[in-house]
């Protein structure tokens, strides 16, 4: 988030901001191989939740509000994208 100078140098608890924590395993879906997306990557439900619940205990430690979704539920989500940058973490 944009400081008093309009440089990318505040984080979401710098800017006083939510968390929305929704569970998506498509986020890990492979597309290389053509168009149909291959999930062989994805950890199984059972880990994957862990996982998830693990993360999102860790945003709260911060005193982040984090709203959840419901895992491995069917959810419709609907958001305004405000901003110059989409950013990918890798692990």
């Amino acid at each position: 988030f944009s400081d008093e100078n309009g440089k990318m140098n505040r984080n979401v608890i710098d800017a006083g901001g939510d968390v929305l924590a929704i569970s998506q395993f498509t986020l890990l879906a492979d597309c290389r191989k053509g168009r149909r997306p291959a999930f062989t990557d994805a950890a199984p439900p059972e880990r994957a939740k862990k996982l998830y619940e693990h993360f999102v205990s860790e945003l709260r430690k911060t005193g982040l509000s984090v709203p959840c979704g419901i895992f491995a539920a069917d959810m419709a989500v609907s958001l305004t994208n405000d901003g110059p940058v989409t950013i990918i973490l890798e692990l």
